[in-house]
């Protein structure tokens, strides 16, 4: 049986993937390769918002608003999803950074217009928006995927790792690589079913350390998710307008 847990990285998806002969890690240039390369019935646990609103109101999507509390001083790595509208606004390849940076702002119109009270959109969640798009394209054309591919968030992962505590230190200060974030991720992830020669190895070209410590939570969710312990926020999960799941599992 094959699990995969998944994050967002400079060179795609990178995914830690465990079958009956191992684990390992491998990057992907698209979701769809990614899919494509494991067993139909693979359950992957991703870390990417899956499931998108028409409209939002304070605080975002209620899946956010609910890990929120969990996580103290970590929290803020939890941010809030624009509608659908706003995310699929500026789909084109953009030629330079100025051209980035104006369709940052067209999303952020559509954001406010779509949401009460009127908010925009952060630099931080337009940087995603086209991998949310991949998958909000999948869930769409693919409706067999819902009950399989399931979204997660490392932080609120490694909370319900460590018996409902948020990690004490943050993975990156000001941007830059925490060590001892990191240093605090590995031993609890070493704890919870990880060899640790396994995480210390060389990554994956096209992943960074942060992205590669996180993918490695989200398999272990994936894991989980197969022997049916996870827990969903909401519970029961929520349907978009398009009948997709909207919960984050952990």
């Amino acid at each position: 049986m094959t699990v995969a847990g998944v994050d967002g990285c400079k060179a795609g998806w990178i995914a830690v993937i465990r079958n009956d002969a191992g684990t390992y890690a491998q990057v992907f240039g698209s979701f769809a390769e990614l899919l494509a390369a494991m067993p139909d019935d693979t359950v992957v646990a991703v870390d990417m918002p899956i499931g998108l609103p028409d409209f939002t109101t304070k605080g975002g999507r209620g899946p956010e608003a609910l890990v929120r509390p969990l996580l103290g001083q970590r929290q803020s790595s939890v941010f809030s999803i624009p509608s659908r509208a706003a995310v699929h606004a500026e789909a084109a390849a953009f030629t330079d950074i100025e051209a980035w940076y104006a369709a940052h702002r067209r999303s952020s119109d559509v954001a406010m217009r779509t949401s009460v009270p009127r908010r925009g959109v952060s630099i931080q969640a337009f940087g995603i928006f086209s991998k949310i798009r991949e998958i909000d394209a999948l869930m769409i054309a693919r409706p067999e995927l819902r009950g399989r591919v399931i979204e997660s968030h490392p932080e609120v992962a490694f909370w319900r790792l460590n018996g409902g505590q948020a990690m004490s230190l943050p993975k990156k200060i000001k941007g830059s690589v925490n060590p001892a974030g990191m240093a605090e991720r590995k031993t609890l992830l070493a704890r919870c079913g990880h060899e640790r020669s396994f995480l210390d190895q060389a990554l994956p070209r096209g992943a960074a350390t942060d992205d590669f410590l996180d993918a490695c939570a989200m398999m272990l969710i994936a894991e989980r998710h197969r022997r049916g312990e996870t827990v969903s926020f909401p519970s029961p999960p929520g349907r978009d307008s398009h009948g997709i799941p909207v919960a984050i599992w952990v």
